[in-house]
């Protein structure tokens, strides 16, 4: 058994793989949905995955491993931390699959270092950003970040 996290997603989407695909790798429409995170990868194997930030400050470049539109696509995710600059690069897979007329995407983040502080991070920002997108695709509008407020626990009510 190994030490080495993995974090995998998976979310259904009322959309079409073409548009799931051009959401995912189009830095405008990036932009819409991942928080004012313009991240480009719409490029052909070993071209650059691009993330600038809502300040306008660009992450260190990621390599796009597969592109395979619009089922497939998977690229490195390099530290952009102080704290996890140290670590090496991991790596992020979507895999775009139809089922009942709707997307079925799974993410699968993995290749990270046993006790990655990157994993730390993105096991909290991926289902932000992915119900974001789904939002996006879905209504046309985005929820505001919420993974710098506290969680408000909500009282459930008994039958």
């Amino acid at each position: 058994m190994s030490d080495k996290p993995k974090f995998v997603y998976v979310i259904y989407i009322a959309s079409t793989p073409e548009k799931v695909f051009a959401a995912l790798t189009d830095p405008d429409q990036t932009e819409q949905y991942w928080f004012g995170f313009r991240v480009g990868a719409n490029g052909k194997v070993g071209a650059p995955r691009t993330v600038r930030n809502p300040a306008g400050v660009d992450f260190p470049n990621g390599v796009i491993l597969e592109s395979d539109p619009p089922r497939r696509l998977a690229y490195t995710w390099p530290p952009h931390t102080d704290q996890t600059n140290h670590e090496r690069p991991s790596r992020v897979t979507f895999d775009i699959d139809v089922i009942k007329g709707q997307v079925r995407l799974t993410i699968v983040h993995d290749d990270f270092d046993a006790g990655s502080k990157v994993f730390e991070g993105i096991s909290q920002g991926w289902p932000a950003v992915l119900s974001s997108l789904k939002s996006f695709l879905e209504t046309g509008r985005v929820p505001e970040p919420g993974w710098c407020e506290p969680a408000v626990q909500v009282d459930r009510v008994r039958a």
